[in-house]
């Protein structure tokens, strides 16, 4: 008799034990969720509910191959934009809870809209699926997309007639490109390699590969002393012209109140980097030391002007002096 009243005892203690578990997930679930639009910035402290903290021993966060016990938004843990982290919360009672959510973290300052004139317009060949874009003086230099016929090209400012050009092989999709000194670096898509060309001839001096976390290859600028390269992600990724295969660091980007992925061709100009947003008639404008987006663009009007199909996208940027050249996925004026 004396055996059955201890176990009795024992699974009442069991059942209270698995409801107080479930209300601390319950409750840190509903503060995740109320944290996702609102998100965090840097150096924001995480007010737990006292569900969670009253009955917690500790409370850690982990995510990939890092974990804080701090539950303050550290940029030695965190980046901009989505963080995808495990809480593990060790109760009084010695149970071990884990629960996963998304932490967003947000630039602090509002971007700045930035407002602009069209002073010029010039030509534009529409057969060119524009994957990069730059200009040095009066010459364009342009990486032009799709399977089957991507190719470097340039040409002047005004004309649509190529003063060089180079095929790439049937398999590759050309994408970004970019000037270094006397040669011009290109990506491809989905073929996990580059290319240099000597910048006077379009001659192809050699191919590079990936870093293996670049996934894909969109856009590509150059800040004077690395290359810096997305992947359709939020991250950008700085690379060593010398050796393009390694990576030296990366950034996320991240405007005040949402996170921006899909960042496709590049530009650096004056110590900030530019970006089109895939399929989004909007050009950021990043603060390169933190990925913090201080300023955008919008170029819904230009788009109008200029579409009339799907692939009538903004997808190049290149300044002049100081003055911007926009042009897009087969973009013509």
């Amino acid at each position: 008799m004396k055996k059955n009243i201890i176990a009795g005892f024992a699974a009442i203690l069991l059942l209270a034990s698995c409801k107080d578990d479930k209300k601390v997930l319950d409750s840190l679930a509903d503060y995740n969720n109320s944290m996702m639009e609102k998100g965090y910035h840097f150096g924001d402290k995480l007010d737990l509910p006292k569900e969670v903290t009253e009955d917690a021993e500790t409370i850690s966060i982990s995510f990939g191959d890092k974990e804080t016990s701090g539950l303050t938004i550290d940029p030695k843990f965190f980046t901009l934009g989505d963080n995808a982290v495990t809480f593990n919360i060790k109760t009084k009672d010695g149970e071990t809870l884990t629960q996963d959510a998304t932490i967003n973290v947000f630039a602090k300052n509002p971007e700045q809209k930035i407002n602009y004139e069209i002073i010029a317009e010039y030509p534009h060949d529409p057969k060119n699926f524009v994957q990069g874009f730059q200009i040095e003086g009066n010459t364009i230099y342009e990486s032009d997309g799709q399977n089957g016929s991507s190719q470097i090209l340039k040409y002047t400012l005004g004309t649509t007639t190529p003063l060089a050009s180079t095929k790439q092989p049937q398999e590759d999709f050309s994408e970004g490109s970019t000037i270094v000194g006397d040669k011009v670096y290109q990506l491809t898509w989905q073929s996990k390699k580059g290319y240099i060309y000597d910048k006077s001839s379009l001659k192809l001096l050699k191919e590079f590969a990936y870093p293996n976390v670049l996934g894909e290859g969109w856009g590509l600028t150059y800040d004077g002393k690395n290359l810096i390269a997305s992947d359709g992600s939020k991250l950008l990724y700085f690379l060593d012209p010398n050796n393009p295969s390694k990576m030296v660091k990366y950034i996320a980007v991240a405007g005040s109140s949402q996170a921006y992925d899909q960042l496709n061709e590049l530009e650096f100009h004056n110590g900030f980097i530019y970006a089109n947003v895939w399929q989004k008639p909007i050009i950021l404008k990043i603060n390169p030391a933190n990925g913090e987006v201080v300023g955008t663009f919008d170029f819904t009007e230009i788009a109008k002007q200029n579409t009339k199909g799907s692939d009538d996208v903004l997808n190049g940027i290149a300044f002049k002096g100081d003055n911007m050249l926009v042009t897009g996925l087969k973009f013509m004026k």
